[in-house]
Protein backbone atom coordinates (compact mmCIF):
# COMPACT_ATOMS: atom_id res chain seq x y z
CA UNK A 1 0.00 0.00 0.00
CA UNK A 2 1.31 3.42 -0.96
CA UNK A 3 1.61 6.25 1.54
CA UNK A 4 -1.75 8.12 1.90
CA UNK A 5 -2.05 11.52 0.27
CA UNK A 6 -1.38 14.24 2.84
CA UNK A 7 -1.98 17.95 2.42
CA UNK A 8 0.46 20.66 3.44
CA UNK A 9 -1.24 23.84 2.36
CA UNK A 10 0.16 27.37 2.23
CA UNK A 11 -3.43 28.59 2.26
CA UNK A 12 -3.90 28.23 6.00
CA UNK A 13 -3.99 30.86 8.75
CA UNK A 14 -0.55 32.30 9.48
CA UNK A 15 0.74 30.70 12.67
CA UNK A 16 2.45 33.84 13.95
CA UNK A 17 -0.73 35.89 13.46
CA UNK A 18 -2.74 33.18 15.17
CA UNK A 19 -0.37 33.27 18.14
CA UNK A 20 -0.87 37.03 18.39
CA UNK A 21 -4.64 36.63 18.47
CA UNK A 22 -4.37 33.88 21.07
CA UNK A 23 -2.39 36.26 23.24
CA UNK A 24 -5.13 38.90 22.83
CA UNK A 25 -7.71 36.34 23.95
CA UNK A 26 -5.56 35.35 26.94
CA UNK A 27 -5.00 38.96 27.94
CA UNK A 28 -8.70 39.85 27.58
CA UNK A 29 -9.72 36.96 29.87
CA UNK A 30 -12.85 36.54 27.72
CA UNK A 31 -12.65 33.16 26.01
CA UNK A 32 -16.24 32.34 25.02
CA UNK A 33 -19.88 33.53 24.82
CA UNK A 34 -20.19 36.42 22.35
CA UNK A 35 -16.68 37.79 22.76
CA UNK A 36 -14.92 40.37 20.60
CA UNK A 37 -13.61 37.97 17.93
CA UNK A 38 -16.98 36.24 17.75
CA UNK A 39 -18.68 39.57 16.97
CA UNK A 40 -15.97 40.54 14.47
CA UNK A 41 -16.34 37.23 12.64
CA UNK A 42 -20.12 37.47 12.35
CA UNK A 43 -19.78 40.94 10.84
CA UNK A 44 -16.98 39.91 8.47
CA UNK A 45 -18.86 36.81 7.31
CA UNK A 46 -22.06 38.77 6.65
CA UNK A 47 -20.10 41.22 4.50
CA UNK A 48 -18.22 38.51 2.61
CA UNK A 49 -21.32 36.39 2.00
CA UNK A 50 -23.48 39.40 1.05
CA UNK A 51 -26.20 38.54 3.57
CA UNK A 52 -28.06 40.79 6.04
CA UNK A 53 -27.42 38.90 9.29
CA UNK A 54 -25.47 35.83 10.36
CA UNK A 55 -25.39 33.98 13.65
CA UNK A 56 -22.24 31.91 14.32
CA UNK A 57 -22.74 28.44 15.87
CA UNK A 58 -20.44 25.84 17.37
CA UNK A 59 -21.19 23.32 14.58
CA UNK A 60 -23.28 22.94 11.43
CA UNK A 61 -26.06 20.78 12.87
CA UNK A 62 -27.30 23.14 15.58
CA UNK A 63 -28.28 25.88 13.07
CA UNK A 64 -30.63 23.38 11.41
CA UNK A 65 -32.19 22.48 14.75
CA UNK A 66 -32.50 26.13 15.71
CA UNK A 67 -33.96 27.24 12.38
CA UNK A 68 -36.80 24.76 12.76
CA UNK A 69 -37.33 25.96 16.35
CA UNK A 70 -37.24 29.64 15.43
CA UNK A 71 -39.81 29.19 12.66
CA UNK A 72 -41.94 26.98 14.94
CA UNK A 73 -42.07 24.18 12.37
CA UNK A 74 -44.39 21.26 13.19
CA UNK A 75 -45.90 18.32 11.33
CA UNK A 76 -44.21 17.22 8.11
CA UNK A 77 -41.09 18.61 6.45
CA UNK A 78 -40.33 17.72 2.83
CA UNK A 79 -36.64 17.05 2.29
CA UNK A 80 -34.07 15.08 0.30
CA UNK A 81 -32.70 11.62 1.10
CA UNK A 82 -29.41 12.54 -0.61
CA UNK A 83 -27.50 14.49 2.01
CA UNK A 84 -25.52 14.08 5.21
CA UNK A 85 -27.75 12.50 7.85
CA UNK A 86 -27.77 15.67 10.02
CA UNK A 87 -30.28 17.21 7.59
CA UNK A 88 -32.97 14.70 8.48
CA UNK A 89 -31.86 14.26 12.09
CA UNK A 90 -32.63 17.94 12.70
CA UNK A 91 -36.21 17.39 11.55
CA UNK A 92 -36.62 14.34 13.80
CA UNK A 93 -35.10 16.08 16.84
CA UNK A 94 -37.73 18.82 16.48
CA UNK A 95 -40.52 16.26 16.66
CA UNK A 96 -41.38 16.61 12.97
CA UNK A 97 -41.80 13.92 10.33
CA UNK A 98 -39.37 13.92 7.38
CA UNK A 99 -40.94 13.27 3.99
CA UNK A 100 -38.44 12.27 1.30
CA UNK A 101 -38.66 13.47 -2.28
CA UNK A 102 -36.46 12.31 -5.16
CA UNK A 103 -33.59 14.39 -6.57
CA UNK A 104 -32.58 15.80 -9.94
CA UNK A 105 -29.65 14.06 -11.61
CA UNK A 106 -28.42 17.43 -12.93
CA UNK A 107 -27.74 18.91 -9.46
CA UNK A 108 -28.28 16.03 -6.97
CA UNK A 109 -30.68 18.46 -5.26
CA UNK A 110 -34.36 17.99 -4.51
CA UNK A 111 -36.56 17.79 -7.63
CA UNK A 112 -39.13 20.64 -7.50
CA UNK A 113 -41.37 18.68 -9.85
CA UNK A 114 -41.82 16.00 -7.17
CA UNK A 115 -42.55 18.32 -4.23
CA UNK A 116 -46.24 19.11 -4.76
CA UNK A 117 -47.22 15.43 -4.83
CA UNK A 118 -45.65 15.03 -1.36
CA UNK A 119 -47.56 17.92 0.25
CA UNK A 120 -50.31 17.00 2.73
CA UNK A 121 -52.40 19.07 5.19
CA UNK A 122 -49.63 18.36 7.76
CA UNK A 123 -46.81 19.80 5.63
CA UNK A 124 -45.34 23.01 7.05
CA UNK A 125 -41.89 23.34 5.51
CA UNK A 126 -39.43 22.31 2.81
CA UNK A 127 -35.76 21.66 3.59
CA UNK A 128 -33.73 21.45 0.36
CA UNK A 129 -29.94 20.98 0.19
CA UNK A 130 -27.49 22.70 -2.16
CA UNK A 131 -25.63 19.43 -2.62
CA UNK A 132 -21.91 19.82 -3.44
CA UNK A 133 -22.63 23.56 -3.55
CA UNK A 134 -24.73 23.14 -6.73
CA UNK A 135 -27.72 25.52 -6.36
CA UNK A 136 -31.12 23.87 -6.53
CA UNK A 137 -33.99 25.51 -8.41
CA UNK A 138 -34.75 28.09 -5.71
CA UNK A 139 -37.32 29.98 -7.78
CA UNK A 140 -39.45 26.89 -8.40
CA UNK A 141 -39.22 25.84 -4.75
CA UNK A 142 -40.28 29.29 -3.55
CA UNK A 143 -43.26 29.33 -5.92
CA UNK A 144 -44.46 26.06 -4.41
CA UNK A 145 -43.85 27.32 -0.87
CA UNK A 146 -45.80 30.50 -1.54
CA UNK A 147 -48.67 28.57 -3.13
CA UNK A 148 -49.10 26.32 -0.09
CA UNK A 149 -47.96 28.68 2.67
CA UNK A 150 -44.82 26.70 3.55
CA UNK A 151 -41.53 27.80 5.12
CA UNK A 152 -38.26 27.04 3.31
CA UNK A 153 -35.04 26.30 5.21
CA UNK A 154 -32.00 25.65 3.03
CA UNK A 155 -29.29 23.31 4.23
CA UNK A 156 -26.46 25.18 2.53
CA UNK A 157 -23.65 23.36 4.34
CA UNK A 158 -21.77 23.00 1.04
CA UNK A 159 -22.61 26.42 -0.37
CA UNK A 160 -20.24 28.88 1.31
CA UNK A 161 -19.79 31.82 -1.06
CA UNK A 162 -21.93 30.32 -3.83
CA UNK A 163 -23.76 32.92 -5.90
CA UNK A 164 -26.18 32.93 -8.83
CA UNK A 165 -25.83 35.96 -11.08
CA UNK A 166 -24.06 37.82 -8.29
CA UNK A 167 -26.69 37.04 -5.65
CA UNK A 168 -25.87 34.81 -2.68
CA UNK A 169 -27.86 31.57 -2.58
CA UNK A 170 -27.94 32.04 1.20
CA UNK A 171 -30.59 34.76 0.84
CA UNK A 172 -33.17 32.34 -0.58
CA UNK A 173 -36.04 30.97 1.46
CA UNK A 174 -36.74 31.91 5.06
CA UNK A 175 -33.36 30.84 6.43
CA UNK A 176 -30.17 29.11 5.28
CA UNK A 177 -27.59 27.22 7.29
CA UNK A 178 -23.86 26.69 6.79
CA UNK A 179 -21.24 24.26 8.06
CA UNK A 180 -17.71 25.37 8.92
CA UNK A 181 -16.42 21.86 9.57
CA UNK A 182 -12.74 21.24 8.87
CA UNK A 183 -13.58 19.45 5.60
CA UNK A 184 -15.25 22.54 4.12
CA UNK A 185 -13.69 25.12 1.80
CA UNK A 186 -14.01 27.64 4.65
CA UNK A 187 -13.76 26.31 8.18
CA UNK A 188 -13.43 27.28 11.81
CA UNK A 189 -12.24 23.73 12.67
CA UNK A 190 -15.78 23.04 13.86
CA UNK A 191 -18.55 25.55 13.39
CA UNK A 192 -21.62 26.60 11.49
CA UNK A 193 -23.96 29.51 10.90
CA UNK A 194 -27.56 30.51 10.42
CA UNK A 195 -28.43 33.18 7.87
CA UNK A 196 -31.44 35.38 8.64
CA UNK A 197 -33.02 38.40 7.00
CA UNK A 198 -33.80 40.84 9.81
CA UNK A 199 -32.42 42.06 13.11
CA UNK A 200 -35.37 40.85 15.21
CA UNK A 201 -34.93 37.27 13.96
CA UNK A 202 -31.18 37.47 14.53
CA UNK A 203 -31.85 38.49 18.15
CA UNK A 204 -34.26 35.57 18.64
CA UNK A 205 -31.70 33.15 17.16
CA UNK A 206 -29.01 34.47 19.48
CA UNK A 207 -31.33 33.90 22.46
CA UNK A 208 -32.05 30.36 21.32
CA UNK A 209 -28.37 29.45 20.96
CA UNK A 210 -27.64 30.63 24.52
CA UNK A 211 -30.20 28.60 26.50
CA UNK A 212 -32.89 31.21 25.73
CA UNK A 213 -31.31 33.87 27.95
CA UNK A 214 -32.36 37.44 27.07
CA UNK A 215 -30.41 38.87 30.01
CA UNK A 216 -28.81 37.74 33.21
CA UNK A 217 -32.03 36.55 34.85
CA UNK A 218 -34.57 36.20 32.03
CA UNK A 219 -35.13 33.15 29.83
CA UNK A 220 -37.54 33.78 26.94
CA UNK A 221 -37.44 30.41 25.16
CA UNK A 222 -36.24 26.81 25.70
CA UNK A 223 -32.90 27.36 23.99
CA UNK A 224 -29.80 25.25 23.59
CA UNK A 225 -26.06 25.75 24.01
CA UNK A 226 -24.60 26.60 20.60
CA UNK A 227 -22.06 29.23 21.61
CA UNK A 228 -18.60 29.49 20.04
CA UNK A 229 -15.30 30.18 21.79
CA UNK A 230 -12.93 33.01 20.91
CA UNK A 231 -10.17 30.68 19.71
CA UNK A 232 -12.22 29.32 16.82
CA UNK A 233 -13.59 32.78 16.11
CA UNK A 234 -10.04 34.13 15.77
CA UNK A 235 -9.08 31.18 13.57
CA UNK A 236 -12.14 31.89 11.40
CA UNK A 237 -11.16 35.53 10.96
CA UNK A 238 -7.72 34.52 9.72
CA UNK A 239 -9.12 31.77 7.50
CA UNK A 240 -11.50 34.21 5.84
CA UNK A 241 -8.51 36.17 4.51
CA UNK A 242 -7.42 33.33 2.22
CA UNK A 243 -10.72 31.70 1.31
CA UNK A 244 -10.77 33.32 -2.16
CA UNK A 245 -7.28 31.96 -2.85
CA UNK A 246 -8.41 28.55 -1.61
CA UNK A 247 -11.43 28.56 -3.95
CA UNK A 248 -9.23 29.58 -6.89
CA UNK A 249 -6.79 26.76 -6.12
CA UNK A 250 -9.63 24.24 -5.87
CA UNK A 251 -10.97 25.41 -9.22
CA UNK A 252 -7.62 24.50 -10.79
CA UNK A 253 -7.88 21.02 -9.29
CA UNK A 254 -11.41 20.66 -10.70
CA UNK A 255 -10.23 21.76 -14.16
CA UNK A 256 -7.45 19.15 -14.15
CA UNK A 257 -9.84 16.41 -13.10
CA UNK A 258 -12.28 17.37 -15.83
CA UNK A 259 -9.66 17.59 -18.56
CA UNK A 260 -8.38 14.11 -17.74
CA UNK A 261 -11.76 12.41 -17.28
CA UNK A 262 -13.86 14.09 -19.95
CA UNK A 263 -13.73 11.25 -22.46
CA UNK A 264 -13.46 8.27 -20.12
CA UNK A 265 -16.36 5.88 -20.82
CA UNK A 266 -18.60 5.35 -17.82
CA UNK A 267 -17.32 8.34 -15.84
CA UNK A 268 -19.58 11.39 -15.43
CA UNK A 269 -19.04 14.60 -13.50
CA UNK A 270 -20.53 18.07 -13.13
CA UNK A 271 -19.48 21.02 -15.24
CA UNK A 272 -19.83 24.55 -13.89
CA UNK A 273 -23.34 25.98 -14.05
CA UNK A 274 -23.84 29.13 -16.09
CA UNK A 275 -23.95 32.32 -14.02
CA UNK A 276 -22.92 30.50 -10.83
CA UNK A 277 -19.94 31.33 -8.65
CA UNK A 278 -18.92 27.88 -7.43
CA UNK A 279 -16.75 27.13 -4.40
CA UNK A 280 -15.45 23.70 -5.54
CA UNK A 281 -16.15 22.12 -2.17
CA UNK A 282 -16.40 18.65 -3.69
CA UNK A 283 -15.63 16.87 -6.95
CA UNK A 284 -18.05 13.96 -7.33
CA UNK A 285 -17.75 11.50 -10.20
CA UNK A 286 -20.41 8.94 -11.09
CA UNK A 287 -19.43 5.46 -12.29
CA UNK A 288 -21.60 3.54 -14.77
CA UNK A 289 -20.34 -0.01 -14.33
CA UNK A 290 -21.48 -1.29 -17.75
CA UNK A 291 -19.43 1.34 -19.58
CA UNK A 292 -16.53 1.70 -17.16
CA UNK A 293 -15.98 -2.04 -16.70
CA UNK A 294 -15.91 -1.84 -12.92
CA UNK A 295 -18.47 -0.98 -10.27
CA UNK A 296 -18.22 2.14 -8.13
CA UNK A 297 -17.36 0.06 -5.08
CA UNK A 298 -14.67 -1.91 -6.91
CA UNK A 299 -12.98 1.35 -7.93
CA UNK A 300 -13.51 2.90 -4.50
CA UNK A 301 -11.80 0.04 -2.64
CA UNK A 302 -8.98 -0.26 -5.17
CA UNK A 303 -8.24 3.43 -4.62
CA UNK A 304 -8.31 2.97 -0.85
CA UNK A 305 -5.77 0.15 -1.17
CA UNK A 306 -3.45 2.73 -2.74
CA UNK A 307 -4.01 5.29 0.01
CA UNK A 308 -6.45 7.40 -2.03
CA UNK A 309 -9.41 8.12 0.19
CA UNK A 310 -12.39 9.27 -1.83
CA UNK A 311 -15.78 9.32 -0.14
CA UNK A 312 -19.09 7.84 -1.24
CA UNK A 313 -21.03 11.04 -0.53
CA UNK A 314 -23.89 10.16 -0.15
CA UNK A 315 -24.18 6.43 0.38
CA UNK A 316 -26.27 4.93 1.83
CA UNK A 317 -29.19 7.29 1.38
CA UNK A 318 -30.59 8.76 4.59
CA UNK A 319 -33.82 6.97 3.75
CA UNK A 320 -31.95 3.63 3.92
CA UNK A 321 -30.78 4.15 7.51
CA UNK A 322 -32.63 2.23 10.23
CA UNK A 323 -34.38 5.23 11.86
CA UNK A 324 -36.00 6.28 8.58
CA UNK A 325 -36.35 3.27 6.29
CA UNK A 326 -39.82 2.50 7.65
CA UNK A 327 -41.25 5.83 6.47
CA UNK A 328 -43.65 5.52 3.49
CA UNK A 329 -41.61 8.07 1.53
CA UNK A 330 -38.35 6.14 2.08
CA UNK A 331 -39.07 3.33 -0.37
CA UNK A 332 -36.60 2.97 -3.22
CA UNK A 333 -39.50 3.00 -5.68
CA UNK A 334 -40.18 6.56 -4.53
CA UNK A 335 -36.53 7.57 -4.94
CA UNK A 336 -35.18 6.03 -8.17
CA UNK A 337 -32.78 8.84 -9.09
CA UNK A 338 -31.36 9.21 -5.58
CA UNK A 339 -30.93 5.44 -5.34
CA UNK A 340 -29.05 5.32 -8.65
CA UNK A 341 -26.78 8.26 -7.82
CA UNK A 342 -25.96 6.90 -4.35
CA UNK A 343 -24.72 3.68 -5.95
CA UNK A 344 -22.54 5.47 -8.51
CA UNK A 345 -20.88 8.37 -6.66
CA UNK A 346 -17.30 8.84 -5.47
CA UNK A 347 -16.13 12.26 -4.32
CA UNK A 348 -12.49 12.51 -5.34
CA UNK A 349 -9.89 14.12 -3.06
CA UNK A 350 -10.46 17.89 -3.28
CA UNK A 351 -8.40 20.45 -1.42
CA UNK A 352 -6.55 23.66 -2.20
CA UNK A 353 -3.34 22.03 -0.98
CA UNK A 354 -3.35 19.09 -3.43
CA UNK A 355 -0.12 18.95 -5.43
CA UNK A 356 0.22 18.11 -9.12
CA UNK A 357 1.63 14.73 -8.09
CA UNK A 358 -1.39 14.08 -5.82
CA UNK A 359 -3.83 14.89 -8.62
CA UNK A 360 -1.96 12.73 -11.13
CA UNK A 361 -1.91 9.85 -8.68
CA UNK A 362 -5.68 10.02 -8.23
CA UNK A 363 -6.25 10.16 -11.98
CA UNK A 364 -3.82 7.35 -12.69
CA UNK A 365 -5.95 4.85 -10.81
CA UNK A 366 -9.20 5.99 -12.44
CA UNK A 367 -7.70 6.02 -15.94
CA UNK A 368 -6.34 2.47 -15.59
Amino acid sequence: MQKPITVTSPLLPNLDEFHELLKEIWDSKWITNNGSFHKQLEKALAEYLKVPYISFFTNGTLPLLTALQALRITGEVITTPYSFVATTHSIWWNGCKPVFVDIEESTCGIDPNKIEAAITPKTTAIMPVHCYGKPVNMEAIQQIADKYGLKVIYDAAHAFGVEVNGESVLKAGDMSTLSFHATKVYNTLEGGALIVKDEATKKRIDYLKNFGFAGETEVVAPGINSKVDEVRSAYGLLNLRQVDAAIAARQKVAIKYREALRNVPGVRFFNDMSGVRHNYSYFPIFISADEYGMTRDELYFKMREQGIFGRRYFYPLISDFAPYRGLPSATRENLPVATKIAEEVICLPMHHGLSEADINRVLEHILK
